[in-house]
């Protein structure tokens, strides 16, 4: 009886770890935080070139916006 209650002691720990894994955050954070660095890049590079920043272009038609 002893040996079963460490059984389950050994698996509740053992899925209670894999409960609490990576969820894939940590890979979105990341890459946020490199399309941040590119854009910035992009800017910088723009000031310094006295051009215009580059702007994402909308797919929206005004048709569309105005539907909102």
């Amino acid at each position: 009886m002893k040996s079963i209650k460490t059984l389950f002691v050994i698996a509740a720990l053992t899925v209670s770890s894999l409960a609490m894994a990576e969820g894939g955050g940590d890979r979105t954070f990341a890459r946020m935080e490199a399309a941040m660095k590119r854009s910035m890049d992009a800017y910088q590079i723009a000031q310094k070139q006295g051009t215009q920043p580059p702007v994402a272009e909308s797919k929206a038609n005004a048709v569309d916006q105005a539907k909102y």
